[in-house]
């Protein structure tokens, strides 16, 4: 079972990329493996967390900018983001958390590599190291959970989230992020039957889905 998925009219300023570039990358192919085939493994977390831990000193000032953060204010303003309970996977240096942290108060930033929470501000919401694919987090938990360029494991999603919950999944390169997946991709991904609103802003791309009772 999937869903649907109703797409907006594109933002002010909005720019679409030529073709994609990233369909080579190889984060892509891990990207699809992981949110339909359950492809993660122990192997595969060392891998990504080394990755990850190797490129955090860079990375905010590499991967930061007006255009990509306009995809997320996007989301959370037109997708219509509630207040609650708000939990950031795959949260990085912070580029979201901090956007996150100035709307609501309950505020989780999880990653799986160290190094990316070490350089994450420290203001920016509670921090917290841990696996996305076995959330450290009680059923139910969540009203929101944010994914910013992260890898979607949609058992976990659909685990942590309360009933009412919204996933907002975001991508700040749109098509040529290397961890892609366009909205309908997402809401196929995950058990049981969604609803989501999508649209695109800055350079990226967003959706804001909730579970149809």
């Amino acid at each position: 079972m999937a869903g649907t998925v109703l797409w907006l009219d594109d933002a002010p300023g909005t720019v679409r990329a030529d073709p994609p570039e990233g369909d080579e990358h190889p984060m892509r192919k891990v990207t699809k493996q992981v949110a339909f085939d359950g492809g993660w493994d122990e192997e595969r977390r060392r891998k990504v967390a080394g990755l990850f831990d190797s490129m955090a000193a860079d990375w905010a000032a590499s991967h930061d900018s007006a255009e990509r953060r306009a995809s997320i204010t996007d989301a959370l303003t037109r997708g219509e983001v509630r207040d609650g309970r708000v939990v950031e996977l795959g949260s990085g240096s912070g580029m979201g958390t901090q956007q996150l942290a100035e709307r609501f108060a309950d505020v989780v930033a999880l990653d799986l590599s160290l190094q990316m929470l070490l350089h994450a501000p420290a203001s920016a919401g509670a921090r917290v190291q841990g696996d996305s694919s076995t959330l450290p987090l009680r059923t139910a938990s969540a009203d929101t959970l944010v994914l910013v360029n992260m890898l979607l494991f949609p058992a976990e999603i659909s685990r942590v989230l309360t009933q009412n919950g919204q996933l907002v999944w975001v991508n700040t390169g749109a098509e040529r992020t290397p961890i892609h997946l366009m909205p309908e991709e997402v809401i196929e991904a995950l058990p049981g039957t969604w609803a989501a609103s999508a649209g695109r802003a800055g350079t990226g791309l967003w959706c804001v889905a909730s579970r149809v009772s």
